[in-house]
This record gives structure tokens, C-alpha cells and sequence, in this order.
């Protein structure tokens, strides 16, 4: 990750940032290696930095791909209601181009997240033993 973040102090346009994340995690796609998790830490620090400069920059789509792609790696790790909760803040942002592709997106990833909070709130616990029902 250093790397592109280096590259893109050395004068790159910051629009190139979340391309290169996007290139640079597809080389640290989660397996079922040993050194997954160095992979999917490394991930996340990087999405974190690109999220803190596109902030800084008040570059709210490249926060907003950013967001989503630390949204997706969240979201394979389980943890779906800090993936829903980061990226409806930025996508709430937005009053227009919903019709753009990194909008409708954010939208789809959303709904995905939503539907996994709805099934698991729709599940009743079982009662514990010893426990009146109803």
C-alpha cells in the first residue's frame, strides 16, 4: 500500500488514488492463506488513509469508492452493521447522480447490507432453558 500511496505523493492526480487501491486489493484478495489476515489489515489501512485524504480533500466521490470497497472488505469479515453504518453516512451525502456507477453501487452494497440486518433481526432467539415462551 505504501507504494501507492508514495506514487500518488509524487504528483499523481488524485483521482488515480482509488484505482490504484482498487488494482493494489485485488492483489490482496482475501484466500485462504496464512498471511490472509496481513493482507486484509494491510487492506483496510490503506482504505482508511484513502478515505482520511479524500476528506481532507473534501473529494466526496473518491471517499465515497473508497468507503465502498472498505465497506466490501468489512463485510467479508462479518462485520456488516459497521460496513452499513460507514457507508450510508457518505452515500446520505449525496442529493444527486444517483444514476452514476459508484452511486447506484454504494445503493446495491446498501440493500445487501440492509437485507443481512433485517434476516438477522427477523430471527427470533430461541429461548434458553427453563424459559417461558410468550
Amino acid at each position: 500500500m505504501s507504494l501507492v500511496l508514495v506514487v500518488w505523493g509524487k504528483g499523481e492526480q488524485a483521482s488515480e488514488l482509488p484505482e490504484q487501491l482498487k488494482i493494489k486489493n485485488a492483489k490482496l484478495k482475501i484466500t485462504e492463506t496464512p498471511d490472509s489476515t496481513a493482507n486484509s489489515q494491510e487492506a483496510e489501512a490503506c482504505f482508511q488513509k484513502a478515505i482520511a485524504i479524500a476528506r481532507k480533500q473534501q473529494a466526496k466521490s473518491l471517499e465515497l469508492r473508497a468507503t465502498v470497497s472498505l465497506a466490501r472488505l468489512w463485510q467479508q469479515q462479518g462485520m456488516k452493521a459497521e460496513a452499513h453504518k460507514l457507508l450510508f453516512e457518505i452515500y446520505s451525502w449525496f442529493t444527486e447522480g444517483f444514476n452514476t456507477k459508484d452511486l447506484q453501487e454504494a445503493k446495491a452494497l446498501l440493500e445487501e447490507l440492509q437485507q443481512c440486518k433485517i434476516k438477522r433481526e427477523a430471527v427470533p432467539a430461541s429461548p434458553t432453558r427453563g424459559e417461558r415462551v410468550g
